[in-house]
């Protein structure tokens, strides 16, 4: 079955492939070669159809992207419903006959009158020329413009949220593409308007042609009374200008709905119940209303009777969308919930990872309001489980009183560690040519450059001057991105790093049996994965660490630092990437004799930790040398790591990073052989002996 559906897909294809394109050769044949009256009846009928088919369609989609050949079928409907007419009008001048069609709605919907025809068919063309053609034309050509405005900010937007990581390159091309089709399709839409009016024009002036012309071949040619001549060419030319209109009307409606057509959930008869069903009171007091009208004298009573208890009864019987969200709910004393112990504890547990936010920044958490922080959020953890491999936890984001109105701040286990600013109508402005933008001089919170909030009308002005323009949920967004990748070792705890040994039980389930084996718990494994992640290193390859562990276990020391060294040296490939550029890692390294000094002054210490002994003087010596060579090649656009023995590693990690904690520190044996090792200086012994 499956098979036949797919080649019945491919048939489908296949056709449609070939029907359009002859349809449109059709539509030139039909202008040139005269067509029996039998094959007009079906292409009128076939136009009627078409018509009522996009006006459905219009009603169905959930957002004006999803029809977007939608301005094309407008051409082609407009270019069929015009060649139509100049068929119909070949056969009225020639045989005074154009089909059973033209003739029904000549004689039967119009009465057979020719007064009422002409009325009827002009009201037709005021109502699509005046009041829908020319609105949705308006609304279309304001769309236009304003996703063209739009699409700087949106751009930028979308390279913050790449830049923190809430999404990643295929979902940002994605949405780049989309913005591109937005403003692709409302520019169409502006052009495709103005076929419809010129349809309508087209409509009155072949008519009118219509009418003179048969008029004048029935009393001159055919030598026809005054009277059987308007019963023949009038009734026929009304009547085929009232088949053309109908469709155009339909067609002009879609055009209506497609733009005036806000992006949802859900098809428009949905989004109509579903909006009406919140406000159910205000639909029962309308029909309570009319019911009422009813009694006031002089007017008819039963047909405000009837609308106003059908609407009544319309407000009571739809859907509910859940309780009015103004509403205030008081419990009884019997219905407050118990503080238990269980549920005291659960209040006063500590969350590894927390945001709290002002006041004035609840909207973004509002989705009813347009907020997608929290959608943001949730692609931020799928992006950092991508980029380090490890499960983020969950962020409990809660409102604060205490905190300033615009500001938000970002808890770890409990304890703030940063803290931002995110005022309603600004974007942040973030590069260099900050200067001529109007507004709030910053710090960018996430990276801490030169920023400035400024209010949203200026976003295209920094686009032309080249500044990213970043928005209130990206802003906080980013921060917390840059949080967890700061204190990703603080953040995994034992149930996460079971958790990832359970995820590759199942595929591996060898490399955990040699693991217990060596007698590696639970806290040996989650203590090397907080080193590697306070170090930035990515734990996605858990085979290779388990792996690498066990067999230092087994065959050689089973101290802290040990064990990690092992796992650096499994992730060796990894390591060196992170730092390299272009296959060059550029690195501050020691002259050999002082680092054979601090080898002989290497010591374990507490959880056989490494230090180097080494007076606080000579220390402070190295870390102003190894500063200063930092700031030099960082000058050249250069980012040096420190490069040492591997035994040496772990000593001066501990002794460089809280001082300069962006700085890494490799061992030797972590520089594969295919990298380039550029010496950026060297730090000598007579540094230290200077002190």
């Amino acid at each position: 079955m499956p098979e036949a559906t797919s080649v019945g897909a491919g048939r489908w294809l296949q056709i449609s492939r070939m029907a359009v394109p002859l349809s449109v050769v059709a539509v030139v044949v039909v202008l040139v070669i005269p067509l029996p009256t039998f094959l007009i009846d079906l292409l009128i009928t076939a136009n009627i159809t078409a018509s009522v088919l996009v006006l459905l369609t219009a009603m169905q989609v959930r957002r004006p992207l999803d029809f977007s050949v939608f301005p094309t079928l407008v051409l082609i409907a407009t270019m069929f419903r015009l060649a139509l007419n100049v068929a119909v009008t070949r056969q009225v001048l020639l045989h005074g006959y154009a089909g059973v069609v033209v003739e029904s709605f000549g004689h039967f919907v119009i009465g057979g009158s020719i007064v009422v025809g002409l009325v009827v068919f002009f009201i037709l063309i005021i109502i699509q020329f005046v009041v829908i053609t020319s609105g949705s034309g308006r609304v279309a050509e304001v769309a236009a413009r304003f996703t063209l405005d739009a699409m700087p900010g949106k751009q930028m937007a979308i390279d913050a949220d790449r830049a923190s990581g809430a999404i990643d390159e295929q979902e940002a091309r994605r949405r780049r593409q989309e913005i591109a089709d937005e403003a692709d399709f409302y520019g169409a839409m502006d052009g495709s308007s103005k076929f419809v009016r010129g349809d309508a024009i087209a409509a009155i002036v072949i008519t009118m042609v219509n009418l003179v012309g048969g008029l004048t071949i029935g009393i001159v040619q055919r030598h026809l009374g005054i009277t059987q001549a308007i019963d023949t060419y009038s009734l026929l030319s009304v009547g085929d200008g009232l088949v053309s209109q109908i469709p155009a009307l339909l067609l002009s409606l879609s055009t209506g709905i497609i733009v005036t057509r806000a992006a949802g959930e859900h098809d428009l008869g949905h989004s109509v119940v579903q909006q009406l069903s919140r406000f159910r009171r205000v639909v029962r007091t309308a029909g309570l209303i009319m019911a009422v009208l009813a009694a006031v004298p002089g007017l008819p009573k039963l047909p405000f009777m009837i609308i106003g208890c059908s609407v009544f009864f319309l407000g009571r019987r739809l859907p509910s969308d859940g309780q009015d969200k103004s509403a205030v709910v008081e419990l009884s004393p019997s219905e407050i919930p118990e503080e238990t112990p269980e549920a005291l504890a659960a209040a006063m547990a500590v969350e590894p990872l927390s945001l709290e936010i002002g006041i004035e920044l609840i909207d973004l958490v509002q989705v009813d309001r347009g907020g997608d922080l929290l959608e943001r959020v949730k692609l931020l953890r799928r992006n950092i489980a991508n980029e380090l491999g490890i499960v983020m936890p969950r962020v409990h984001t809660r409102d604060n009183l205490d905190l300033p109105s615009a500001e938000y701040a970002i808890k770890v286990h409990g304890v703030e560690v940063a803290r931002g600013q995110a005022p309603r109508g600004r974007l942040l402005a973030i590069g260099e040519n900050l200067d001529g933008l109007s507004g709030i001089d910053t710090r960018d919170p996430a990276f801490g450059g030169r920023a400035k909030w400024i209010p949203v009308g200026l976003s295209h002005q920094a686009a032309v001057a080249g500044v990213t323009v970043v928005d209130r949920s990206a802003v906080i967004t980013t921060h917390l991105a840059e949080i967890v990748r700061d204190r990703a070792g603080d953040l995994i705890s034992r149930q996460d790093t079971k958790l990832l040994l359970d995820a590759i039980r199942g595929s591996n389930p060898v490399v955990l049996e040699e693991m217990s084996s060596a007698n590696l718990t639970l806290g040996d494994i989650q203590g090397v994965l907080r080193e590697l992640l306070e170090e930035g290193v990515p734990i996605r390859d858990m085979v290779r660490i388990i792996e690498a562990l066990t067999e230092q276990a087994r065959t050689q020391q089973k101290d802290s630092d040990s064990l990690v060294e092992a796992a650096r040296l499994a992730l060796a490939t990894t390591i060196a990437s992170m730092h390299e550029k272009d296959g060059t890692i550029w690195a501050i390294t020691f002259s050999p004799v002082l680092e054979q000094g601090l080898l002989t002054l290497l010591r374990s210490g507490e959880r056989g930790k490494r230090v180097v002994t080494i007076a606080a003087g000579e220390a402070e010596a190295i870390l102003r040398e190894i500063g200063r060579l930092l700031r030099d090649a960082e000058s050249r656009g250069n980012t040096p790591v420190l490069l040492c023995a591997n035994k040496l590693r772990p000593a001066m990690r501990r002794l460089v990073s809280p001082s300069l904690p962006r700085l890494g520190v490799l061992g030797a044996g972590e520089i594969s052989s295919g990298m380039k090792i550029a010496i950026v200086g060297s730090v000598n012994r007579e540094v230290v002996a200077a002190v």
